[in-house]
This record gives C-alpha cells, sequence and structure tokens, in this order.
C-alpha cells in the first residue's frame, strides 16, 4: 500500500531544510576591527583632557568670516596632585606658519597665561582634591591682519606636580 501523503511530507520537509541550509550558506558577513587602549594614571598626578580624543587628533581653528577672527581652541582638563599644586609652561613659543606668515598664539590654562617659564595653575588646596580646569588657545591678530592661506603650529604644554 502507497502512502501519497507520508512522500509528500517528506518531500516538504527535506526541500525546507535544504532551503535553510542554502540561505544559511549564502548569508553575507560583516566584520569590524578596531583598537582600544587607555592610560591609566597614578592616583597622585595626573593632567588629562576630558576628551581623550583632543590630543589625538589635529585642532582646526574655525575661521569667521563675519567678524575675520580665528575662534579659539578651548578644552577642559581633570587635574589631581595629592602632594601639592600644579605649574604649567610652554615648551616653545606656540605660532601657526603658513611658510611665510606667522600667527602667534596665546595660551590660558586655568585662566592663567603661560609662557616658557613655569606658572603656578592649580593651588596646592584645589590640586589634592582634584579639578577640572579649562585650556584656551587663541590666536593674536597680527597688526595687518590676517593674510590669507594655510597655517600649521604645534602647541607643547608642560605639567609638574609642584611639591610644598
Amino acid at each position: 500500500m502507497k502512502r501519497p501523503g507520508f512522500k509528500r511530507a517528506l518531500l516538504v520537509s527535506l526541500a525546507t531544510v535544504l532551503s535553510l541550509t542554502s540561505t544559511h550558506a549564502l548569508a553575507i558577513r560583516e566584520e569590524q576591527t578596531f583598537h582600544v587602549s587607555v592610560t591609566i594614571p597614578t592616583s597622585e598626578f595626573y593632567v588629562l583632557p576630558v576628551n581623550s580624543m583632543f590630543l589625538e587628533r589635529e585642532q582646526v581653528m574655525a575661521w569667521n568670516p563675519v567678524t575675520a577672527e580665528l575662534t579659539p581652541l578651548r578644552e577642559h582638563f581633570d587635574v589631581k596632585n595629592t602632594s601639592g599644586s600644579i605649574s604649567a609652561r610652554l615648551a616653545a613659543e606656540p605660532f601657526l606658519f603658513n611658510g611665510r606668515e606667522r600667527i602667534d598664539l596665546a595660551v590660558q590654562f586655568n585662566g592663567q597665561r603661560l609662557s616658557l617659564l613655569a606658572t603656578p595653575v592649580v593651588d596646592e588646596q584645589q590640586a589634592r582634591v582634584g579639578q577640572r580646569v579649562r585650556l584656551e588657545i587663541a590666536a593674536l591678530k597680527p597688526v595687518t591682519g590676517y593674510v590669507p592661506g594655510q597655517y600649521f603650529g604645534t602647541v607643547q604644554l608642560m605639567f609638574d606636580a609642584v611639591n610644598p
């Protein structure tokens, strides 16, 4: 005795299994790889930007065509020194240069203008508990005004833990 229902059910089952495996075999796969890193500072002394990408990419000063001025760069830093205050200085005079023209930069950290000499920027009491302070880098407009061009520069800051 032949059972057509059984044969039909078997064929439907086999067709379903084959279609599922063939769909799975043709699936497209996409992979993403990225690097992860972390710097964990000592709890005694650190000066770290709140936005960790600030130090890892080029910062662009925006040109305002209405006022013909460069917009200052501003970034916040978390600072701490459990042993005393914090001082800062510039490692070199900061400026932007296009090969012919120069635009000097003024750098302030926690409201203190920095120079090549060490300047106290966070007092001992504030440094012991830690603070969030602002870095500001502003262009000093040349007497003759800004000259069109593409300018580049480097700002190098040095921070010291000052013990009492």
